[in-house]
């Protein structure tokens, strides 16, 4: 059933709503961490893994989550998310250690994967084609007005609420949204004819997922090695099992025989490794090394969002016709935004810091929303869950290395210690191997995005 243009634009905000709430969540608690760390007594490992955490549970659950809503409905599974988010946010407030808190950010992750797993995918599913890269650019506007939003009210309330009053306006935000998601979200788009659900496959995914992402975590130990290759193993073999399925919890076929999806896929996967970490290694650089309050951390670090704000709309409207050119090139502007981080040191001027970030916002805000009209437009609607999920993996699997990439940089730095124990130079290390390495990355994914075919592969 078509819904009408009132209730679509509703609709729409939902779903803004929605992929806001997670950025908000997640810059908001970058400016907390001094205060939270502080209180529970976190060492900076075990600070990094309340991000990590969340990231896992996550990237683990999309996947199995998409394949869940085509079978019992996307909106279900949709509203399910937000109301597990919003359950977590609240729990979140009575944390008394950093155990309890890392679970009840496992489990907020649980509820984003519900919810990123159908939402694009309910966003496409009512917008008609030739305005799919504009309602794309919309949606990617709202994650990033959340961001530039973020390191204002989430510094202020931190600064004179404390750090639990996070947790409370994410449940509030939760709240509001899965009210209108109850109101305005009419269809459930779920497969008509009887299917099952991949229990193997879905557990073969988790474990190998998890195995990858943790391992790469702890590397260059021992463990992580074997971890690491473990995982990927275990997940060639999913791959190699789900090809054999009747009703896999993953159509892999989609992934081996769509070049423009796998391609689009990897430089999605590349773009947030490389640039995940940013808000976290700066938000530690301007508190720890230049002594700022976490409000005026916020008002520096809410440049990069800002610009992607505006720019990501404009490049969803282009996008309908030149995507893949404004992917590539945001690519190759973000690299170079992260080269210029990789010169920070105790002294450098905060105005620089500014310029790069302003830099770093155009070319994802050209990337992002271009590169998701890639990956929607290269598949039928029966694989929109499929491909939302999909997409959604690659982010948090990629933000996950990244996070992963600054725990291996402060591991080789400053080690287990607490932040406020180590010396300025170690931390400013630290965020230099971060950024270097992230640029090199990205080069790489401005090869991956420039190199898939433009026109849609029909298989």
């Amino acid at each position: 059933m078509e819904q009408n243009k009132k209730n679509y634009r509703r609709l729409v905000v939902v779903i803004c709503l929605a992929a806001g709430l997670v950025p908000f969540m997640g810059s908001s608690l970058n400016l907390a961490l001094p205060y939270i760390n502080k209180e529970l007594g976190l060492t900076a490992v075990t600070s990094s893994w309340l991000q990590t955490t969340y990231l896992l549970s996550t990237a683990i659950f999309q996947i199995p989550a998409a394949r869940v809503a085509d079978i019992l409905g996307r909106r279900k599974i949709f509203l399910t998310g937000i109301l597990l988010f919003c359950l977590s946010s609240l729990f979140s407030i009575f944390s008394t250690s950093g155990e309890i808190l890392i679970f009840h950010r496992f489990m907020m992750g649980v509820g984003s994967a519900m919810t990123f797993s159908t939402s694009v995918a309910i966003l496409v599913a009512n917008t008609p084609e030739t305005k799919r890269g504009k309602a794309l650019g919309i949606n990617t506007a709202a994650v990033y007005f959340s961001l530039a939003s973020a390191p204002i009210l989430g510094g202020a309330l931190t600064q004179y609420l404390g750090w639990k009053s996070i947790f409370i306006a994410s449940a509030i935000i939760s709240f509001i949204t899965l009210t209108g998601g109850i109101f305005y979200i009419k269809d459930e788009w779920k497969i008509k004819e009887k299917t099952s659900f991949d229990y193997w496959g879905s557990f073969l995914y988790a474990i190998g997922l998890f195995a990858l992402i943790y391992g790469f975590s702890t590397l260059p130990s021992t463990s992580g090695c074997i971890l690491t290759l473990f995982g990927a193993l275990l997940l060639f073999f999913f791959g190699y099992y789900e090809k054999k399925q009747t009703d896999p919890v993953f159509n892999i076929t989609l992934f081996l025989n769509n070049r423009v999806f796998r391609m689009s896929l990897l430089s999605a996967l590349i773009n947030y490794s490389s640039t995940y970490a940013i808000s976290f290694m700066l938000s530690i650089y301007l508190q720890y090394v230049r002594g700022l309050s976490p409000q005026n951390a916020g008002l520096i670090l809410v440049a990069q969002p800002i610009i992607m704000t505006f720019v990501t709309i404009k490049a969803g409207s282009l996008s309908d016709k030149s995507p893949t050119l404004l992917a590539t090139l945001g690519m190759f502007i973000v690299s170079l935004g992260l080269l210029s981080l990789s010169f920070l040191s105790e002294t450098i001027s905060l105005t620089y810091i500014i310029s790069a970030l302003v830099f770093l916002g155009f070319g994802f805000g050209l990337f992002s929303s271009p590169n998701t009209n890639i990956i929607m437009g290269s598949v039928t609607q029966k694989d929109y869950s499929g491909a939302s999920a999909s997409m959604g993996t690659m982010r948090l699997t990629g933000q996950a290395f990244s996070m992963g990439l600054a725990m291996m940089a402060f591991s080789f730095t400053i080690g287990n210690n607490a932040f406020e124990s180590v010396d300025k130079s170690d931390l400013i290390l630290a965020t230099r191997i971060t950024f270097i390495v992230s640029a090199i990355l990205c080069l790489i994914g401005v090869y991956t995005s420039s190199v898939r075919k433009k026109q849609h592969i029909k298989f």
